[in-house]
């Protein structure tokens, strides 16, 4: 299953069938109970903003064009947190819908409020 890291419009997780543990970066085990192999799902791009900070310096040339930019952590609703660039105006406890900024050859996750438009 692909996801924005290979340029498809999705976020996955990844679900421990022993335990039922989850976790949002790949991994060949469970990094709760040491179980193989996880299944991968793809999450629903919803969730509620945990934290947001606005990033003045980008980290790297690519990222300097949309500088300054919002940064959000996200309770994603499948129980793991995605970090993810944020629409302006978004706050603490705002619930969310992931979509998906093209910039350059890059695919981005970018949350914005429910019932708003990317």
């Amino acid at each position: 299953m692909t996801d924005w890291t290979t340029g498809t419009d999705a976020i996955t997780f990844q679900h421990c069938p022993a335990c039922a543990a989850v976790w949002y970066f790949a991994r060949g085990f469970c990094p709760h109970c040491g179980g193989a192999p996880p299944a991968t799902r793809a999450a629903s791009g919803r969730g509620r903003v945990y934290a947001v900070t606005t990033v003045a310096r980008a980290p790297s040339p690519e990222l300097r064009a949309l500088a300054p930019y919002r940064i959000a952590l996200v309770d994603m609703e499948e129980g793991f947190r995605a970090m993810m660039h944020a629409a302006p105006g978004l706050e603490i406890g705002d619930a969310v819908q992931a979509g998906f900024l093209r910039f350059g050859d890059l695919t981005i996750p970018r949350c914005h409020r429910l019932g708003d438009r990317a």
